[in-house]
């Protein structure tokens, strides 16, 4: 145990933020360890927007489904998926690279080099004292973020976070067991045994929600899961990808 393996474990979110900006120097450090991510063959296919703009962040919050911190925040981040600036080098290098732009993988890299840079930001933000929350309500409606960030084609805003200096810190969540996260040298297709684990995990998330509410509230994550995606939410995403450049071949 170290102290970055400390600050990695106490990760919690953070929903409540004092009126107090981040200076240019915390922005900037936060971005900078963003772009030290590990990055799919060097490509960097993401975008950062610092969102500082009131009337921005205040209908970012509506979209995002009525999330107030996304308006109260130290600073606004939204992680883009940006296959953009590599259109440019095609056209700048002559080459025909837009067969492979629009492809999945490539589409993916996007994403993953996108979550990737963002957890840097994360912990470099909590390395400083300030909290954070990732906001993927954003994809509620991407034609209106879209719009109101002007990001233009080849390029989708993922997710959200807010950052800032926490004024409320909310107790941090149990995660699965070690064991079902865990599989060694192939997936473990036990299903009795993962059934086991999931209701014991059940008992400890019930536990968890009755010590914080006063008793009056016992879901269970299963419970939380399976209504949750019963739910049939954001079902328009594959279109609005196709739609910004992404054939996904």
């Amino acid at each position: 145990m170290n102290e970055t393996i400390k600050l990695l474990q106490n990760h919690r979110s953070v929903r409540f933020f004092e009126d107090k900006p981040l200076s240019e120097e915390q922005i900037k450090a936060i971005v900078v360890s963003a772009q030290a991510a590990s990055t799919s063959s060097f490509i960097q296919a993401y975008s950062i927007i610092g969102v500082t703009d009131q009337d921005k962040k205040d209908q970012l919050a509506a979209l995002a489904g009525g999330q107030e911190y996304v308006a109260k925040n130290g600073h606004f981040f939204v992680f883009c998926a940006d296959l953009h600036r590599h259109e440019l080098i095609g056209e700048l290098e002559k080459k025909d690279v837009l067969p492979t732009i629009k492809s999945t993988e490539k589409f993916m890299v996007s994403l993953i080099d996108a979550a990737l840079a963002a957890q840097n930001a994360a912990i470099a933000a909590e390395s400083m004292g300030l909290g954070i929350c990732y906001i993927g309500g954003i994809r509620n409606n991407l034609e209106a973020v879209s719009e109101l960030l002007k990001t233009p084609k080849r390029v989708i805003p993922l997710f959200g976070m807010t950052v800032g200096y926490p004024q409320k810190e909310n107790e941090q969540k149990p995660r699965l067991p070690f064991e079902h996260i865990y599989h060694e040298n192939e997936y473990n297709q036990d299903t009795d045994a993962y059934k086991k684990q999931l209701s014991l995990y059940d008992e400890i998330i019930s536990e968890y929600y009755q010590e914080r509410t006063d008793g009056k509230r016992s879901d269970t994550w299963t419970g939380q899961m399976a209504q949750m995606l019963e739910k049939q939410t954001r079902m328009y995403m594959k279109e609005f990808v196709k739609k910004q450049g992404f054939d996904l071949r």
